[in-house]
């Protein structure tokens, strides 16, 4: 049966469904999920009974249409329904964004949610894959992002934010500052599904400033914040030209009769999610501080209900996440088959306490046991991406190879309207070129929280320097000639001198060092998310949402938050 349950992981680029892994294990409830990142907290118990106690009605009769569901969110959250659209999950507004407004190009940082790759590609469309640099904590610069589509002549963009897998963090004005910059493009996409998650900014949402722009769609996800992945509903915000194209293409009833019931209810539960919010955020410092005391676990800073974490040298994600759910019925996200990423990685969802401490038992098992170093093996070449699509499949090599060549010439000249990045924020601030270590997007480490100094340890292998020995000794047997004009017989070692070998590419990280730019244990104990701007850093005036006292607003920040 663990055979059966493990299969259903090799067939694609996403994880398979609870349904499909509760079937396979057959053991009445599925594993206690760190994969599927929703808010756990969202709905309370007693709206799920009210739900269930009005199930036959919602699943016999028509729901309403799209625009009386869209037009009740609209009016929720304050904004005007003519710059709204709702889809059937936000993959379903990725998939029309695609083919209404994506005319040839798409530049989308990697790793990054597997829809912005696979779906362009699967319709012919050229991917310019940027890749973010595990050196720098996979943090997006976004000069060096602009710079990189000047040089493509990209006609799209795609800023996650904050990214999925690894949860970076845009502030808003340096995200403010990438749209106007790019204003010629055909179309820039801020996708903000898990922005209410964040607690880096007051107000970090775009929303408002999206709604002025002719080209820009800020997308965002219901399904995630309030913990429905199955209902399948989300929204795109835009100017009312730019969304009224993609809604005219929806079907009438694309949305369905548990999302309208959800959506009219909200309104008499916006102080329990705004809740649910808190202690999400609450649960993000506790889990990354428990986690920080495996040895050789790298956490990263993340502004998602997710932690990135970096497995110790000897571990292969594969095989963790087998053993986990195999073992210890605990679903984690390898990330092997994510492009920019490896099965070094895995995507864990921040779950209450509990939980918590049932998957660092299960990883000190798993990492640690006995049998580490049969179970837990490290593959020598990594584990190559598979979309589980052909059409993709056969387009990653074209596409993902140039978008990477270019990626690493980056930096020849300023993309006109970002030369000042470094005085605007984090988010914008001068980047070495591609593959060179730098400081994560942050004012510095927490107060208690140094970062560790340059360790002999760290020095990568020379695996060169074993070839050396043998053309030495040839040189005895070349000395043909008998006469007395033989060289001397230190002449052989009079050989031109030898340029010291390339550096060799860094190597594995050894256990209990982080990768340059990510956290350990003492760095990353009691805070993920990076500091505030600094105070010479006057943040976009925030615009707020009317009746704020009753709802979070756009980016889920109530009074309290």
């Amino acid at each position: 049966m663990a055979g059966n349950v493990t299969s259903l992981f090799r067939s694609g680029a996403h994880s398979p469904s609870m349904a499909a892994l509760t079937r396979e294990g057959g053991e009445g409830a599925g594993p206690v999920d760190f994969c599927i990142p929703c808010n756990p907290y969202f709905p309370t118990p007693a709206m799920l009974e009210t739900m269930a106690s009005r199930l036959k009605d919602i699943i016999t009769f028509y729901p309403s249409s799209a625009d009386t569901i869209t037009a009740e969110l609209c009016q929720l959250l304050q904004l005007p329904p003519q710059a709204v659209a709702m889809g059937n999950g936000s993959t379903e507004l990725i998939t029309w964004i695609d083919h209404l407004l994506v005319r040839e190009s798409l530049a989308v940082p990697v790793p990054t949610f597997g829809r912005w790759t696979d779906q362009p590609m699967e319709t012919g469309k050229r991917v310019d894959m940027f890749p973010l640099q595990e050196s720098n904590g996979f943090a997006l610069d976004l000069a060096q992002y602009a710079e990189f589509i000047r040089k493509r002549g990209t006609r799209a963009a795609v800023v996650c934010n904050p990214n999925n897998p690894d949860g970076g963090f845009l502030h808003k004005q340096a995200v403010v500052q990438f749209m106007d910059a790019m204003a010629d493009l055909d179309l820039i996409v801020i996708d903000e599904s898990f922005l209410e998650f964040a607690d880096a900014e007051a107000e970090p949402s775009v929303v408002q400033e999206a709604m002025l722009r002719p080209n820009v769609i800020v997308l965002r996800s219901l399904g995630k914040n309030f913990g429905l992945h199955g209902i399948r509903f989300g929204y795109m915000v835009a100017n009312p030209s730019l969304a009224g194209k993609v809604r005219s293409m929806l079907p009438k009833w694309n949305l369905n009769a548990f999302a309208e019931y959800v959506v009219f209810m909200l309104k008499e539960h916006g102080a329990e999610y705004a809740q649910s919010l808190l202690q999400v955020r609450k649960d993000r410092l506790e889990m990354a501080s428990q986690l920080s005391v495996l040895p050789g676990l790298t956490v990263y800073p993340s502004q998602g209900n997710f932690l990135f974490v970096r497995l110790p040298v000897g571990a292969e994600g594969t095989v963790v996440r087998d053993r986990m759910l195999t073992e210890h019925r605990i679903l984690v996200r390898e990330c092997g088959n994510k492009i920019g990423s490896s099965s070094r990685f895995l995507r864990l969802v921040v779950r209450p306490e509990v939980d918590v401490r049932r998957l660092v038992s299960a990883l000190e098992l798993v990492l640690y046991g006995s049998r580490r170093g049969a179970a837990v093996p490290e593959l020598g070449n990594g584990t190559s991406y598979s979309s589980g699509t052909a059409a993709v499949d056969r387009l990653v090599s074209e596409t993902n190879g140039a978008g990477l060549q270019l990626a690493q010439a980056v930096g020849a000249g300023p993309v006109p309207g970002l030369a000042a990045a470094s005085a605007v924020g984090p988010g914008l601030a001068a980047a070495p070129a591609a593959g060179v270590g730098m400081p994560l997007p942050v004012a510095g480490p927490p107060a208690g929280m140094p970062m560790p100094a340059a360790s002999p340890v760290m020095q990568p292998p020379q695996p060169m320097v074993a070839q050396m020995p043998a053309p030495m000794q040839m040189a005895a047997p070349m000395q043909m000639p008998a006469p007395m004009q033989a060289p001397p017989p230190q002449a052989p070692m009079q050989m031109p001198p030898q340029a010291p070998p390339p550096p060799a590419p860094a190597g594995p990280t050894p256990t209990g060092v982080p990768a340059r730019g990510g956290l350990t244990a003492a760095q990353v104990r009691g805070m993920t998310a990076p500091p505030p701007p600094p105070p010479e850093l006057a943040p976009a005036p925030a615009t707020g949402w009317p009746n704020a006292q009753s709802w979070p607003n756009a980016a889920g920040m109530g009074q309290t938050g």
